[in-house]
């Protein structure tokens, strides 16, 4: 599927997998974030990083700065549902975690079945007071400023002009998704959801990443990391042993896996 479908990125296949793990990216990331999960879950996740239009292999696409158009235009692509076929997770990291979410209740409007869970990191939940004012109108040096400010960004690339003139319209178009967007009240997710925080992340408080308790009516759980906004990176192997356990719960409900354990 990562060879025919633009949206879609599976780095180790798994024909028996029984729960797909769909994975949204941060603002200015890619499918390559992701990329090292399979090592550390177990082979009977499938993980499917999402390729937003506007960066890595869809560079020239431009890219879609509403939350709601950006999924519009992921469900009506060719093959996306597919990942809904069988059991499934959504993961998202910042801007990621609002697509996920979003997509969590587009899904169940729609009387999907299939979703056993959101897991949500880096982002105040939707309903929370942005952290800062936004950022994605600035003038080029300023934004430039506060990419730099935000971390995330290697500095190769803040300081290649060539390189930041290509991809500075896909960044003001994933900061829009998050700054331009409104919270408006629908019914409550019933699958689970998880948040991770970064313990040192400006951009949440534990109290604004706690908050996303109150859009589900299923089981909640709050996790925090060690480390600043991109804890997922600087504390990837203990991120990941946490998410695992997570997504071992999700497996152990499913019919014919309660055997499953967890790996010391």
């Amino acid at each position: 599927m990562s060879l025919s479908n633009p949206w879609i990125q599976i780095f180790k296949p798994q024909s028996n997998a029984a729960l797909n793990l769909i994975c949204f990216p941060f603002a200015g990331g890619g499918t390559q974030s992701f990329s090292k999960w399979p090592e550390y879950l177990p082979d009977e996740i499938e993980v499917r990083a999402i390729r937003l239009p506007g960066r890595e292999t869809r560079l020239r696409e431009p890219a879609i700065a509403d939350v709601q158009a950006l999924i519009d235009a992921m469900l009506q692509a060719p093959g996306v549902r597919s990942c809904f076929d069988k059991p499934f997770v959504l993961f998202g990291h910042s801007m990621g975690a609002l697509i996920a979410f979003e997509l969590a209740r587009r899904l169940q409007a729609e009387g999907q079945d299939n979703l056993q869970g959101l897991l949500v990191s880096g982002r105040v939940a939707p309903q929370c007071k942005p952290p800062r004012e936004p950022i994605h109108a600035l003038a080029p040096e300023d934004f430039v400023r506060e990419l730099r400010r935000l971390g995330g960004t290697p500095d190769e690339v803040l300081n290649d002009p060539d390189l930041m003139a290509l991809i500075l319209p896909m960044l003001r178009g994933d900061f829009s998704v998050n700054e331009n967007y409104a919270y408006r009240p629908q019914p409550r997710l019933a699958c689970d959801i998880v948040a991770f925080g970064g313990l040192q992340d400006s951009e949440t408080t534990r109290a604004s990443v706690d908050a996303w308790r109150e859009v589900g009516d299923g089981g909640f759980s709050l996790r925090m990391v060690p480390g600043d906004h991109f804890f997922i990176q600087s504390a990837q192997a203990l991120f990941l042993r946490l998410l695992a356990i997570e997504l071992y719960g999700s497996l152990s409900r499913l019919p014919d896996t309660e055997q499953l354990a967890v790996p010391l």
